[in-house]
C-alpha cells in the first residue's frame, strides 16, 4: 500500500509502474457504525429465501460476464499477471461461483433431519440447521485479488451473512472492482462493505468490533498472528496460508502432458500461486527426458508486460518485496550447487516492472530455500528420485501441505499414491486448478492453514450449526429425570441391558422390566406428597 496523499492510497501497475487508481483509506474510527449498519442489513438479508439470495448472485454473474474484459484488465494492471491469466483464473471462477452457490446453497444448508441413535430415543426428533454467522470479515491476498475474495463473498452471502472485505494493500483497485460487481447484485445497503487500509490495523479493528468470523488468506506468520489475536475473544478463523507443492512424475507418465502441466502450474501467475508446483520429483528412468522437454518449453515462454500488441505468457511479480525473495532463493540455490537448465525470454520493456524469468533448476537438494520454503515465484526445482516411495517421503517432509500431484498413465496407481500424500488436495495428471472448482473444498494441512473454503464444506464454514430437538409424544418426564429412587436406578440398568444385551434372553428380560417402568416414568405425574 502506497499512500500518495493523506487519507488515500494509490494502486500502481507492477509491470509498468504506472498509477492504476487512487482510493480513499477507510476511517477505522467509523467501524462501529459500519458494523451496526452491516448487522441491521444482515437481519433483513437472513430473512430472505435461498431462492431470493440466488437471484442477487445471478445479477452479479451477469455483470461479471458482460464486463469480463474490463475485469481482466483491472486485475492485470493491479496485480501484474497477464490478461489471459486474469480471465482464466480470476474472472471465470467468479462467474462459476455465483452459479454454483446460487444453485446449491439452499439444498446444502437447509434443515436436515437426524435419525435417533437408538430405540431408547424413539420419542425424540432432531433437526440440524445451519444459520448465518452474522457479519464475516474477509482479508484477502494480492496473488488472486479477485477470485479468492469474491468466492468467499458469494459463499457468505448465500449463507445469509453480511460481509466486510479488506483486499490486499497491493491491489486496492480490484477491491473497487468487487464493489461494482456486488453493487450490480442490488443488495440491501450496508450488507457488503469494502474496507481500505493496512491489513494488521483492519484485522485488529475487526476483532475489537466483534466480527463473527474472519477468513484470511496470506502468509504463515501473518496467519499465526491473527490466530493469536482471535484467541483473545475466541473469534473463529479460517486460514489459508500457502504451500510448497510437490509434483511426482512416475516412469510411466505421459511426459508431454506432464511437462505441459509443470510449466503451467509452476510459472503461471509468475509462480505466485499457493497451489502452484514448486518441487518436482521424477523417477530416474524418465528424468533426463522430462528435464530436456521441460527445458525446451521453458525457453519457449515469454515474460513481459501485457499490451494490446504483445502477447506474453508470464507477467510481473506483484510486489518488489516478492521479487527480492525470489532472487534470494535463486542465489541461495546456485550457491549450493543448483544449475539453471532454462529460462524464459523477455519480451517488451521489462526494466520498469518486477519481472523474473521462468526458471528451471536442477541439481537441487533439501538444504536450498527454494526446496524447503515457499518461493512464490516462477522457479521450478526438479530432483531425480529412485522410485515413488522416495518421492512420497520427500514430498511429505514439508511443513506446508496445500496441494500435490501424481503423474502416471495408471490412474488406479495414481489414486492409491495420492491418498498417501499429506496435502489437502492431490490431483492425478493435473495441478493448480482445483481452487477454481466451486464444488470442491479448498484448504490444506499442517501450516497451510485451518478450515476450508469452497464446496459444501466452505458453505458450512459460513454458518453456525444449530440443533433443534423435540418429543414426538407429550411425555411428562424423561427416563433420567427426578425423582431418583431405586426404581429409576433399576430402570437405567435395564435400559443399558436392553440397548446392549449379551443375548436374546437378557434382552427379553430387560425389555419386560423396562417397558412398564418407562410408561410410568414418562406418562405419570410426579407425586411429591
Amino acid at each position: 500500500m502506497i499512500e500518495s496523499t493523506p487519507g488515500t492510497v494509490t494502486d500502481y501497475n507492477p509491470a509498468t509502474g504506472a498509477a492504476v487508481a487512487e482510493l480513499n483509506l477507510t476511517d477505522l474510527g467509523g467501524l462501529p457504525e459500519r458494523m451496526a449498519q452491516a448487522r441491521a442489513a444482515q437481519r433483513q438479508w437472513a430473512a430472505r429465501s435461498f431462492k431470493e439470495r440466488a437471484r442477487h448472485l445471478r445479477l452479479m454473474r451477469d455483470y461479471i460476464v458482460d464486463r469480463a474484459e474490463d475485469l481482466a484488465r483491472t486485475v492485470s494492471e493491479s496485480n501484474g499477471k497477464t490478461r489471459v491469466d486474469a480471465l482464466a483464473t480470476e474472472v471465470l471462477p467468479c462467474a462459476l461461483a455465483c452459479n454454483w452457490y446460487g444453485k446449491h446453497a439452499g439444498r446444502l444448508l437447509s434443515p436436515k433431519s437426524r435419525a435417533a441413535g437408538h430405540l431408547l430415543f424413539a420419542n425424540k426428533r432432531t433437526t440440524v440447521e445451519h444459520l448465518p454467522l452474522g457479519v464475516v470479515g474477509i482479508i484477502s491476498p494480492w496473488n488472486y485479488p479477485l477470485s479468492i475474495p469474491f468466492g468467499e463473498v458469494a459463499m457468505a452471502l448465500m449463507a445469509g451473512n453480511a460481509v466486510l472485505l479488506k483486499v490486499a494493500a497491493a491491489t486496492p483497485a480490484v477491491g473497487r472492482a468487487i464493489e461494482r460487481i456486488v453493487a450490480a447484485g442490488e443488495l440491501p445497503d450496508g450488507l457488503f462493505q469494502h474496507v481500505v487500509g493496512s491489513g494488521s490495523k483492519v484485522a485488529t479493528a475487526f476483532f475489537e468490533n466483534g466480527i463473527d468470523k474472519l477468513f484470511f488468506t496470506g502468509s504463515v506468520p501473518a496467519g499465526k498472528t491473527l490466530m493469536a489475536q482471535a484467541a483473545q475473544t475466541l473469534t473463529p478463523v479460517s486460514l489459508e496460508l500457502g504451500g510448497n507443492d510437490p509434483m511426482i512424475v512416475l516412469a510411466d507418465a505421459d511426459l508431454e502432458r506432464a511437462t505441459n502441466g509443470a510449466a503451467w502450474a509452476g510459472y503461471q501467475n509468475a509462480g505466485q500461486s499457493c497451489g502452484g508446483v514448486e518441487r518436482i520429483y521424477v523417477e530416474e528412468p524418465v528424468y533426463d527426458d522430462f528435464v530436456a522437454l521441460l527445458a525446451r518449453k521453458t525457453r519457449a515462454l515469454r515474460h513481459g508486460p501485457t499490451t494490446d500488441e504483445i502477447s506474453v505468457d508470464v507477467g510481473s511479480l506483484t510486489t518488489e518485496g516478492q521479487l527480492r525473495t525470489v532472487q534470494q532463493h535463486l542465489e541461495d540455490a546456485l550457491a549450493k550447487g543448483a544449475r539453471i537448465e532454462a529460462q524464459s525470454q523477455a519480451v517488451g520493456d521489462v526494466e520498469q516492472g518486477f519481472f523474473f524469468p521462468a526458471t528451471l533448476l536442477t541439481g537441487v537438494n533439501d538444504t536450498m530455500l527454494t526446496v524447503c520454503e515457499e518461493t512464490f515465484g516462477p522457479i521450478i526445482a526438479v530432483e531425480k528420485v529412485a522410485n515413488a516411495e522416495q518421492a512420497i517421503e520427500k514430498a511429505n517432509r514439508s511443513n506446508l501441505a496445500l496441494t500435490s500431484s501424481i503423474w502416471t498413465t495408471d490412474t488406479k496407481k495414481g489414486r492409491a499414491l495420492a491418498a498417501r500424500l499429506e496435502t489437502g488436495v492431490t490431483t492425478v495428471n493435473d495441478h493448480l486448478y482445483t481452487h477454481g472448482l466451486s464444488e470442491a473444498p479448498w484448504g490444506g494441512w499442517k501450516e497451510s492453514g485451518i478450515g476450508r473454503t469452497h464446496g459444501p464444506e466452505g458453505l458450512l464454514e459460513m454458518t453456525n450449526a444449530k440443533v433443534i430437538n423435540w418429543d414426538l409424544l407429550p411425555a411428562k418426564r424423561n427416563l433420567w429425570w427426578y425423582p431418583f429412587d431405586q426404581a429409576t436406578y433399576r430402570g437405567l440398568l435395564n435400559a443399558l441391558r436392553f440397548a446392549f444385551p449379551k443375548g436374546p434372553v437378557q434382552w427379553l428380560g430387560a425389555s419386560l422390566k423396562l417397558t412398564p417402568f418407562l410408561l410410568r416414568k414418562m406418562f405419570s405425574k410426579w407425586k411429591t406428597d
